[in-house]
């Protein structure tokens, strides 16, 4: 049963002066980071697709380093695209990202609609999984776009209560054959309880 792993990256450094797809992981991320690779569903990875934003790419570089694989970048599965607003102050970031989720037929502050983020992540997975040869996959990318591919592989709504929980560094996964997702977000770097 080969199984689909969803990845999102750990903590960033926020930096207000740099475009947000640049941002890289902060020191708790990248900790974060290292420490998934203690995991044991990690192990059975043999094909690792990222985002192509720099928090993805390093975060998929620490797993792909660990497992001696190569990382594929797909632009397509970058975060919900926000760049009408650039950074915007935590509060207000989530106040806008509730009315993301909320709405999601509508481009709330010019920010790309959620069906449009979630026919593109879902259509990225697609073309991925089209060519996996049996084996285990993870794709490393966002909590936005991850969200929507969770909520879209479990059939349900669009909606912010599926969202993974603050902070990032979250995984879900799904298996492949059976096209069923196994559970939702769990952190990168515990055990289940």
């Amino acid at each position: 049963m080969p199984i689909a792993y969803y990845i999102t990256h750990p903590q960033v450094q926020i930096d207000a002066d740099i475009p947000v797809p640049e941002w890289g992981l902060s020191d708790i991320g990248r900790a974060r980071a290292s420490a998934m690779l203690d995991q044991p569903w990690v192990g059975s990875i043999r094909r690792i697709v990222s985002s192509g934003e720099r928090k993805a790419t390093e975060t998929a570089e620490i797993l792909a380093r660990h497992l001696r694989l190569a990382v594929e970048v797909r632009g397509r599965m970058h975060e919900n695209d926000r760049s009408e607003t650039g950074f915007l102050p935590p509060p207000e970031f989530e106040a806008v990202a509730d009315q993301f989720f909320a709405n999601p037929h509508v481009s709330i502050r010019g920010w790309e609609r959620a069906v449009d983020a979630q026919n593109r992540i879902a259509g990225e997975v697609e073309i991925a999984l089209a060519t996996n040869e049996g084996d285990d996959i993870a794709f490393v990318g966002h909590g936005g776009v991850g969200t929507l591919l969770l909520l879209r592989l479990s059939g349900q709504e669009i909606s912010r209560q599926a969202d993974q929980p603050a902070g990032g560094g979250n995984y879900f996964a799904y298996d492949i054959g059976a096209r069923r997702v196994i559970h939702g977000w769990r952190p990168i770097d515990s055990q289940p309880r």
